[in-house]
């Protein structure tokens, strides 16, 4: 895979799977948007550093990706610095659980604006580049429970779901402009939450995965790399599993 003078913006990349992407597009050779909120401006300045390390570009942009302000800003002073924008991951997401009748309609509200709306408002606005450069990858990262549901993540699960279905709908809208759009739906990956689990909530959970073990943020990373590359040109509108078979049931 070679990203070479590709410019890749990675939303929600100071930390976790976020910083794992950008970093490993870096590694192979693209130059990167690094994008957060405000509070996170520390944490990107440190992957900024380490892309920087492997003798790549990198911008900090701060912004609220489920801001349409913010949003345009995100992408015009990308494409203003860089001159054109080739990849976007939309990954910035949050999760806020509840069972169904005890979640309010802030619960509800925050995890739809952040997980889906912004993958709308990201891909709508970064596509009037890619469709000028008749090239471009979009790259959302869904989840497995966008695809079997889990029992206090009705939110969650309807925004993962939601973004499986816009990746589909932006395929087929913009595949004749030689642009991609996938999604990756990770299963249980090793991140501050799943560090939170006991051991008998950790084994409980190895046993729903057929590999029996849990997956890193590297592991996602690479599958993100491999649709944004030349290698991934002819795959567009699918949903690629980074679950060690989880979602097999």
């Amino acid at each position: 895979m070679d990203l070479t003078n590709r410019v890749a913006i990675v939303t929600g990349s100071a930390r976790g799977i976020g910083r794992e992407i950008a970093i490993k597009l870096s590694e192979v050779g693209a130059n990167i948007v690094v994008n957060d909120i405000a509070t996170a401006v520390d944490s990107l300045e440190g992957v900024a550093a380490e892309i920087r390390a492997l003798n790549r570009q990198a911008l900090v942009i701060t912004a609220d990706v489920s801001s349409s302000e913010d949003v345009a800003r995100l992408i015009e002073t990308a494409a203003g610095h860089f001159g054109r924008i080739d990849i976007l991951v939309n990954n910035a997401g949050v999760t806020r659980d509840q069972i169904l009748m005890r979640m309010s309609d802030e619960d509800w509200d925050t995890v739809l604006n952040i997980d889906l709306k912004s993958a709308f408002l990201c891909t709508r606005t970064v596509l009037r580049h890619m469709v000028r450069q008749r090239w471009g990858r979009i790259i959302s990262i869904a989840s497995v429970v966008g695809i079997i549901g889990n029992a206090g993540q009705a939110n969650y699960a309807s925004a993962k779901a939601g973004v499986i279905g816009l990746t589909k709908s932006i395929a087929k809208e913009v595949g004749s402009r030689g642009i991609t759009a996938n999604a990756i739906a990770p299963g249980f990956i090793e991140t501050k939450m799943t560090e939170q689990l006991d051991e008998k909530q950790r084994q409980a959970l190895l046993q729903r995965i057929p590999l029996g073990v849990i997956g890193t943020p590297r592991d996602v990373a690479e599958a993100v790399a491999f649709l944004a590359s030349e290698e991934a040109r002819y795959i567009t509108g699918q949903v690629l599993n980074v679950d060690g078979g989880m979602a097999l049931g």
